[in-house]
């Protein structure tokens, strides 16, 4: 396969992993001689594209992660039928985190439900750091993807992503409105931009999540508003 071809399916993945954010974490038991272990695992991708989990230290995964970090962490949609609409399995070791200050406001723009959870003593975030892609995008799509292609590319968005949001949900509600009646059909009296990526954004519409891919990645602030604004102008043009 063509160079440029391996790079665009692991975009592709990408995106996959980012619009699905729940999945089946599998560790080694430690209570069962290293056999596989599955549990449900909530998770958000960083600014480097690796997944990141919030658990307690009481739970059967996190003990089995500090016993042997491999694991592996597969996203499907909540489909009828999830063999169809695909899946991405991420394979990889997970490290616990020293500061879960540092990612907690970005998992709790994501996951409110676990503020609660966030400020317990016992819980804390493990990031995988990816080794290895598997990415089915259907009957007949299966592909390997390396782990250097997966990841994102180098930006600056972590350092920018508060700014953005600020901005976003104070000035440009209106604009936010537009996105999701245009791309997703969605009409919500409740709209806030909870997170910005190199990959595209995210919207709470309501009770609802949705995801937008931008065309090419932004790896800065300015390539962020440049990809907005075109998003405005194609809002406009088409009502």
């Amino acid at each position: 396969m063509p160079e440029s071809a391996q790079r665009d399916r692991a975009v592709e993945a990408r995106c996959f992993v980012r619009a699905h954010p729940h999945g089946v974490l599998s560790t080694l038991s430690k209570r069962l001689a290293g056999a596989p272990f599955g549990s449900i695992a909530p998770f958000v991708l960083d600014h480097q594209g690796r997944p990141v989990i919030l658990i307690s230290t009481l739970a059967e995964h996190t003990r089995n992660l500090d016993a042997d970090a491999r694991c592996s962490l597969i996203a499907h949609p909540c489909a009828q039928d999830p063999q169809a609409a695909g899946r991405v399995t991420l394979v990889g070791r997970a490290e616990r985190l020293p500061d879960k200050h540092v990612l907690g406001p970005r998992y709790l723009r994501y996951f409110p439900e676990a503020e609660g959870y966030f400020a317990m003593h016992d819980f804390h975030f493990y990031r995988v750091q990816v080794e290895a892609v598997r990415y089915i995008g259907g009957f007949g799509s299966i592909h390997w993807i390396a782990a250097e292609d997966f990841a994102a590319p180098a930006n600056s968005l972590e350092d920018s992503e508060s700014s953005i949001l600020e901005h976003m949900n104070q000035d440009h509600a209106h604009n936010l409105r537009a996105y999701c009646e245009h791309v997703h059909g969605v009409h919500a009296d409740d709209l806030r931009m909870i997170g910005v990526d190199v990959d595209g954004f995210d919207v709470r519409a309501d009770q609802r999540v949705l995801r937008f891919d931008f065309d090419q990645p932004a790896t800065d602030a300015g390539a962020v508003r440049e990809a907005l604004v075109a998003l405005a102008r194609s809002c406009r043009a088409a009502s």
